[in-house]
């Protein structure tokens, strides 16, 4: 048991977040067509820490904040649709033990707000809960962050008007060691999406944990690596509409769980549950077998086109499983250097069949992830290959 307890989209993945309608704020609304106000902060500047910016800042600010470290700044956001982010290069909000309201280095209590380009680490509270972005209000989008060595690295609460929005961004080594912290927790939020980024190393807890009513896990590398002590890569608690796809996705030697992706092992919560993992290349380089993948109930669960490797049953529990391949490691790249490009006449190549759609999703996957925390569009070209990679003569073998 946890302590903590978009808008509809392709898996093109090309992401709408309108801002939902809020009460009426007690700032007066600015015009429309207004420019927004551009907040500096820096050693230099008139606001030297973003704490400092966060006490003045106005709906529909923009705070930019000087690369650099901010040791010891905690803060809460209070204000409506704001854009916060680091400029000339990413600014670290490095906690050293401040904390804000018991819950994390940023609580985000305002809606509709958008962070880029910032580093969070360090976070500590009391109950072990702190988190580098605890959010409370509605809608959130991260891009171009790092979150490392805090409690948790992004955790939300329940609220079912919010969707939540995480691309290009990495997680590192974040978890209190308890199990119940994770990289990723979000709770019962009305979607999230995580792409193109780099989830791994979690600290016994999950790399990614979702309780949201609708799911895209899409494009991601997800991995322990050689050294990492996470439990599940990936789960889904209490089921949801969830679209697993694209994902290069490793469980390591020394890993927590036999299991590597779960849903519904908490019950099923949600009025849809439905679980899509197609496409992905997953690895088990823990010994001793174990699960790929345990559905515990949904009403379905359809497993297709992935690329397996190492020791495990692929599915335990009700689903379907079409069109998978289980790949020897002379089929990959490097395996031991975790690159999963596929080489000349892998099983895998040519093996894909087209996966169809799912409540209005195309799950053909359109893009693959590019180290570090990038993407670009699959080859489109020939016969889909199984797998999250697409193999391309040209790729630099």
């Amino acid at each position: 048991m946890t302590r903590a307890s978009i808008t509809l989209l392709t898996l093109a993945l090309s992401v709408s977040c309108a801002p939902l309608d809020h009460p009426a704020d007690a700032q007066e609304a600015a015009p429309a067509q207004a420019k927004p106000r551009v907040l500096h902060v820096g050693p230099k500047q008139e606001l030297t820490t973003p704490s400092a910016a966060a006490k003045v800042a106005r709906n529909g600010d923009v705070v930019e904040i000087e690369a650099g470290t901010y040791p010891g700044d905690a803060a809460v956001w209070r204000a409506h649709r704001l854009t916060i982010r680091g400029v000339g290069g990413r600014a670290h909000l490095r906690a050293d033990g401040a904390e804000a309201e018991g819950k994390g280095i940023w609580v985000v209590k305002g809606n509709d707000t958008t962070i880029e380009g910032i580093e969070f680490s360090g976070a500590k509270v009391s109950d072990e809960n702190g988190a580098g972005i605890r959010l409370e209000g509605a809608n959130l989008t991260v891009r171009d962050c790092f979150f490392h060595d805090n409690e948790n690295g992004i955790l939300t609460g329940a609220n079912p008007a919010s969707d939540v929005v995480v691309e290009r961004s990495e997680f590192a080594r974040n978890g209190a060691g308890d199990g119940l912290t994770h990289n990723l927790y979000i709770g019962k939020v009305r979607s999230f999406t995580l792409r193109f980024s780099y989830v791994h190393h979690a600290n016994t807890g999950h790399d990614v944990k979702s309780r949201a009513l609708r799911n895209t896990v899409a494009y991601n590398r997800i991995m322990d690596e050689h050294d990492g002590r996470s439990s599940y890569s990936v789960e889904f608690p209490n089921g949801g509409l969830a679209f697993l796809v694209g994902n290069l996705i490793e469980q390591g030697p020394q890993a927590e769980n036999f299991t590597i992706v779960s849903y519904g092992t908490e019950g099923l919560q949600h009025p849809q549950n439905e679980f899509y993992m197609v496409n992905n290349t997953v690895v088990n380089d823990r010994p001793g077998g174990g699960h790929f993948i345990f559905v515990k109930a949904a009403d379905i669960a359809l497993i297709a086109n992935n690329v397996f490797s190492g020791p495990g049953e692929v599915l335990t529990g009700p689903g379907e499983l079409k069109n998978n391949v289980n790949a020897r490691k002379s089929d990959f790249a490097d395996l031991s250097n975790f690159d999963y490009r596929l080489k000349p006449r892998a099983a895998a190549i040519g093996r894909g069949v087209d996966p169809g759609s799912a409540q209005g999703v195309a799950l053909r996957p359109t893009d693959e992830y590019v180290h570090k925390a990038q993407g670009r569009p699959r080859p489109d070209s020939g016969k889909l290959d199984a797998g999250a990679l697409q193999y391309r003569a040209d790729d630099g073998r």
